[in-house]
C-alpha cells in the first residue's frame, strides 16, 4: 500500500478545496505552511499551488499570490518525495529534467501510480490531479509515448483518445468529492472537446453550476446566479447571489447590491444595496467600489457625498477600470470632491468610448470655451451637435452662430 496524504493535508484540502465557504482557509494556510517545515511535501505542493492565484485556489480565501515562492515550494515538495509534487510540477512546467532528477521515484509513472492509489482510495485532490494527467496529455510523458511509438497515426489517436476520455470519470468522482475545480474543465471538456480526437458534447455541462452551486461552492453558486438571470429567472438568480455573497464569493455581494438597487428578482432597496456595496470593499472587489462611488454621486441610498464618490471611483480607475471614468470627468469638471480640473476632466472624457449625450456636452463646452484647452469652437459646436437635444445643450449652442462664410463663431 502507497504513501497516504497527512492528516494535516486532509485537513487543510477540506478547508481550502472542498469546504472553503466555513472561512478556515487562512488556518489551512498556516497548518500546510507548519507541515511543510517538517518535511512534508505532499503539503508543499498544496501550499505552492496555493500561491498560484485564482485559476489554482478559491479567491474567497485572499491568500497573497507568489510565483517565485511557488515555484520554489513546487521544486521543495518534489525533492521531499511528494508524488503529488511530481504531477502538479510537471502540469505547471516546473518539472525540469534537474527537478526530476531530485525526485526519489525510479519512474513518472511511479509517481503517478501513488496519486493513482490515493484517488482510488478517494481522495478528491488526487482525483483532480490524476484527471489533470489525461485532460492536458500529460499521460504522453509519464508513459514516454509519441506518435513514433505507434505504427500508424490512426493507432496513436486511438491511443490518446482511450487515455483523454478518461478525464471525465476522475473529474466527476472529484467534483463530487468536493473538488469544484473539476466542473471547470469538465465544463471545457463538454464544450469543447480536444482536437478531433473528443467530439464536443454541450448538453453535458448544462447543469455543471447548478450542480456546484447545489454542493455549497460560492464560485459556482455565483456562475449559477448568472446562469439564471440571463434566463430571465430573476428571484432564483437573487437567491443564489445571496447564498454565493454569505459564503464568501468575491463581487457576489456586488451582485446582490446591483439586484436590490435595480429591483432584479427582489424589491428594489437602494439603501440595502449601500449595504451591500459596503461589503465588498474590505475584499478589494473593484465593481464594489464602483457602485458605491456610484450610489455617492447620485445619492441613491445614501446622501450625496461627492468627495466620497470621486474617492471610491478614483480607487477603481487606478486598478484598471474605467467603468466610472464619466463620473470622475465630471467631479474633475465642476469641482466635485475634488479640485476643478479642465485638463483632467477632458483626460477622462476622452476615455469614454460609448456614446453618452452628456460626456459630448461637456466635451462641447471643454472646446467651445477653450477650457483648459485652445478654444476650438467648430469642434465645440460639433460635440454639441452630437449630444442632441437636451435643454441644456440648446442653452450652449445658443451661444454660437454661423457667419455669412459658414464659420462657427460666439455670439
Amino acid at each position: 500500500m502507497g504513501k497516504q496524504l497527512s492528516e494535516e493535508v486532509q485537513q487543510a484540502l477540506r478547508d481550502i478545496y472542498y469546504h472553503e465557504r466555513t472561512g478556515r482557509g487562512k488556518e489551512a494556510f498556516a497548518l500546510l505552511e507548519r507541515a511543510s517545515e517538517a518535511g512534508d511535501g505532499d503539503a508543499t505542493c498544496v501550499l505552492a499551488r496555493c500561491l498560484c492565484g485564482h485559476q489554482y485556489v478559491w479567491a474567497g480565501h485572499g491568500f497573497p499570490e507568489d510565483d517565485d515562492r511557488a515555484t520554489e515550494l513546487l521544486h521543495k515538495s518534489v525533492a521531499q518525495g511528494s508524488a503529488l509534487g511530481v504531477l502538479v510540477s510537471m502540469r505547471c512546467g516546473e518539472l525540469t529534467p534537474e527537478v526530476q532528477a531530485a525526485m526519489p521515484f525510479a519512474s513518472l509513472q511511479e509517481a503517478f501510480d501513488q496519486v493513482l492509489e490515493q484517488a482510488q482510495w478517494g481522495d478528491a485532490f488526487c482525483q483532480y490531479v490524476v484527471g489533470n494527467t489525461y485532460f492536458w496529455w500529460d499521460f504522453l510523458r509519464i508513459q514516454d509515448k509519441s506518435m513514433e511509438s505507434f505504427p500508424s497515426r490512426e493507432a496513436f489517436k486511438a491511443y490518446l483518445k482511450e487515455n483523454i476520455s478518461k478525464c471525465e470519470d476522475w473529474f466527476w468522482k472529484a467534483l463530487r468529492g468536493g473538488m469544484y475545480f473539476a466542473a471547470n474543465n469538465l465544463n471545457r471538456y463538454y464544450t469543447q472537446g480536444d482536437e478531433d480526437i473528443i467530439a464536443p458534447r454541450p448538453e453535458m455541462a448544462k447543469d455543471l453550476w447548478k450542480t456546484g452551486a447545489e454542493y455549497g461552492h460560492p464560485i459556482h453558486q455565483s456562475f449559477y446566479a448568472e446562469e439564471l438571470e440571463k434566463e430571465g429567472r430573476k428571484e432564483e438568480a437573487f437567491r443564489w447571489y445571496k447564498e454565493a455573497a454569505e459564503g464568501g464569493q468575491p463581487g457576489a455581494w456586488c451582485d446582490v447590491g446591483r439586484c436590490c438597487a435595480e429591483g432584479i428578482g427582489t424589491a428594489k432597496d437602494e439603501a440595502y444595496a449601500v449595504k451591500c456595496y459596503e461589503k465588498g470593499i474590505p475584499s478589494g472587489d473593484i465593481d464594489s467600489y464602483n457602485h458605491l462611488g456610484k450610489a455617492y454621486f447620485r445619492g441613491t441610498g445614501v446622501p450625496v457625498d461627492y468627495e466620497k464618490a470621486f474617492g471610491l471611483l478614483s480607487y477603481a480607475y487606478d486598478r484598471g477600470s474605467r467603468w466610472g471614468v464619466f463620473y470622475l470627468a465630471k467631479c474633475c469638471f465642476n469641482g466635485w470632491g475634488t479640485p476643478q480640473d479642465y485638463v483632467r476632466a477632458r483626460q477622462f472624457l476622452d476615455q469614454v468610448d460609448w456614446n453618452y449625450w452628456e460626456a459630448d456636452y461637456l466635451r462641447g463646452m471643454i472646446y467651445g470655451q477653450g477650457l483648459g484647452v485652445a478654444a476650438d469652437i467648430p469642434r465645440g459646436v460639433a460635440y454639441l451637435q452630437k449630444a442632441g437635444n437636451h435643454p441644456e445643450v440648446k442653452t450652449e449652442l445658443a451661444r454660437y452662430k454661423k457667419t455669412l462664410f459658414g464659420k462657427w463663431v460666439r455670439r
